[in-house]
């Protein structure tokens, strides 16, 4: 079994971010969100070159949607990355925003 990926959260009122220490790098990897009520709009997903395909993206993802489910907010992907991990997990739908007709 892979070894869990730890991530930190920061979380402001209006914005927040999660982030992962990537060995090696000065910088982490992380996803960032903005607030518009009860949604929590992803709006930008980043891994270091060095440790892209270790399943660190998809571990920000899912703790995204772990805290969504049990704080009760909605999350809007505007990064394409978190919009193509929803679209690979049909049963993250109860924590996506419903989009607008």
């Amino acid at each position: 079994m892979p070894e869990a990926i730890p991530i930190t959260r920061e979380d402001a009122t209006t914005h927040g971010v999660y982030r992962a220490a990537v060995e090696g790098s000065a910088r982490p990897a992380e996803l960032t969100w903005i607030a518009r009520g009860d949604t929590r709009y992803a709006n930008h997903t980043y891994v270091p070159h060095e440790a892209r395909g270790k399943g660190i993206a998809a571990a920000l993802v899912e703790a995204l949607v772990a805290d969504a489910r049990e704080q009760g907010f909605k999350i809007e992907p505007e990064c394409s990355y978190v919009e193509a991990a929803f679209r690979r997990h049909p049963d993250w739908a109860d924590v996506r925003a419903e989009v607008p007709s």
